[in-house]
C-alpha cells in the first residue's frame, strides 16, 4: 500500500502569489498514516493509481471503515485555505445526514484541531489524560469534515452524531457531479466560526476518509491533489 517513490511535497507559489504550504499530489503515501478504529475489522483501502502522468488516491469501501491521516501539522492562522479535486463513482442510497446509522460519506476531507492542555480548564484536561491513556496520545480539541453527502440538506453544517466537537459540511449534495471531478476551495478560518462560533486552536492536521461501516454499501472515490495556502 505505501509505495517506495517519494512524495511530491514543496512550497510553491500559488495562483494569487501566495506560498503554498503543502501540496499533495498524490504520487504515494509516504506522508500518511492509516488510522483504525476500535471493533471495525473492516478497512477501507487506500492506494495509489497512476493514468499517464497523473496520479490519484483512489479509496475503496465495502461495508468498512477507516482513515489516512497527514503526518504534518500545519498553523491555520498562516494558512487558512485548502483546495483539492476529488470525484466519487457513486453516493450511498442508505446515508442520513446526522444520524449515526446513516453517518457514511463515499470521501471526507478532515480538519483536526490540536488540543492544547496549557488551555484547558480541569474537567477538560481529566477527560482528555483518561483519553490519552486508553489511545496513547490526546484526541484532537476538535474537527471539520468537509463531505459528498448523498441528497440534499437544507444546512450546510450539521453536527456529528458522535461527538459535539465534530462538524460535518456538506460541499456536495446528491448525484449531480457523480463520476465527475469537482474543485473545491474553503476557508478553515471561516468555516469553524460558522460551526463553532469560536475561533479554532491554532495547530491542526489533515486526513482522508471514505466509510460504509453503518450502512453497510460500498464505494469508490478519488483525490487528485490537495494543497494548503495563505
Amino acid at each position: 500500500m505505501i509505495l517506495l517513490t517519494a512524495v511530491f511535497l514543496q512550497t510553491a507559489v500559488s495562483q494569487d502569489g501566495g506560498e503554498i504550504f503543502i501540496r499533495e499530489d498524490f504520487n504515494s503515501l509516504d506522508a500518511w498514516k492509516p488510522l483504525y478504529f476500535p471493533r471495525i475489522k473492516a478497512h477501507t483501502q487506500y492506494t495509489i493509481v497512476t493514468e499517464g502522468n497523473e496520479s490519484y488516491l483512489r479509496t475503496e469501501s465495502n461495508a468498512s471503515a477507516s482513515a489516512m491521516v497527514y503526518t504534518k501539522e500545519f498553523n491555520v492562522y498562516e494558512y487558512p485555505r485548502i483546495q483539492w479535486r476529488w470525484k466519487v463513482d457513486n453516493v450511498y442510497k442508505k446515508g442520513t445526514i446526522g444520524t449515526k446509522e446513516g453517518d457514511d460519506y463515499p470521501i471526507r476531507i478532515y480538519v483536526t484541531f490540536k488540543y492544547d492542555p496549557r488551555k484547558a480548564g480541569v474537567f477538560e484536561r481529566l477527560r482528555y489524560e483518561g483519553a490519552r491513556l486508553i489511545y496513547g496520545e490526546y484526541p484532537p480539541h476538535s474537527a471539520l469534515s468537509y463531505v459528498w453527502a448523498n441528497k440534499k440538506h437544507d444546512e450546510r453544517i450539521v453536527t456529528s452524531p458522535y461527538t459535539e466537537k465534530g462538524r460535518i459540511i456538506l460541499l456536495r449534495k446528491g448525484n449531480t457531479h457523480v463520476g465527475q471531478w469537482q474543485t473545491e476551495d474553503v476557508d478553515i478560518l471561516k468555516d469553524y466560526r460558522a460551526a463553532f462560533g469560536e475561533d479554532p486552536p491554532a495547530i491542526a492536521s489533515l486526513a482522508v476518509m471514505n466509510d460504509s461501516d453503518n450502512t453497510g454499501e460500498g464505494s469508490v472515490s478519488y483525490l487528485d491533489y490537495i494543497y494548503l495556502a495563505p
